[in-house]
């Protein structure tokens, strides 16, 4: 049994979604859009909070988005591969959502997890439209299928995008699902250790970033995103 997605969103830990295109996914949904997120890792390895608490923390998130649904695929957080063995749990998501539009991690990052992600979920994306790669779930066996585009958010690094979307109205909604995941992020009154995404810094990051995106193209807020292939229009219409 499948359900068909406008947009499916991978993320390699619990809040790399969030961070990278929450505000995208806000306005989509509010537009109709059925969107659903994937998480390939618990974040086990994360040197705040548990993997319990980031359960809670991702299902909280995922109200404040108001998602279709969300999974974990319970990969081995820091040592996933980009082999047969996980392309093909990748692949049966896919085809059991059969989304038009993959979003995934960036190309290349300070995390070495998201690179990874964004090259598994690229390379499945492909592989699920073969249809003699047989996979089946729940005892059911699956149709090939391949989304039409894979675009991959930004993350910690500051990677020129291919193109952005305009998130006015809905940065709020952006920040807190991100802070969902509190256990995360700067807290003064915290007594975990410091992480670099703990910090006052990286906090006030996440709205600067968006305000600069938006600032160039005209706006108060944007997300950016790289591309696989050239972003095509139907006329130049599209483009004011």
């Amino acid at each position: 049994m499948s359900l068909k997605l406008d947009i499916l969103a991978f993320g390699a830990h619990p809040d790399d979604v969030e961070l990278g295109c929450a505000g995208t996914l806000a306005k989509e949904i509010s537009l109709g859009r059925k969107v659903g997120i994937i998480d390939l890792t618990e974040g086990e390895l994360g040197t705040r909070g548990s993997i319990e608490i980031r359960y809670k923390e991702a299902a909280k998130a995922s109200e404040i988005l108001d998602i279709s649904f969300r999974e974990n695929l319970k990969m081995r957080d820091g040592f996933f591969k980009n082999d047969e063995e996980h392309q093909m749990e990748v692949i049966k998501m896919i085809r059991k959502y059969r989304p038009k539009i993959v979003l995934c991690n960036a190309i290349e990052d300070r995390h070495i997890d998201h690179g990874k992600g964004a090259e598994l979920v690229s390379d499945a994306c492909f592989l699920s439209g073969l249809k003699r790669i047989e996979t089946v779930l729940e005892g059911e066996k699956q149709e090939a299928w391949r989304p039409k585009v894979v675009y991959h958010y930004i993350q910690w690094k500051n990677i020129e995008p291919d193109f952005v979307v305009d998130i006015t109205g809905f940065m709020d909604i952006k920040v807190k699902a991100i802070m969902a995941y509190d256990s995360q992020f700067y807290n003064p009154n915290s007594d975990e250790m410091v992480t670099p995404i703990a910090t006052k810094n990286f906090l006030d990051s996440i709205k600067y970033r968006s305000q600069d995106l938006g600032r160039l193209i005209g706006t108060d807020f944007a997300e950016g995103f790289t591309v696989e292939r050239y972003v095509a229009v139907n006329s130049l219409g599209d483009l004011i």
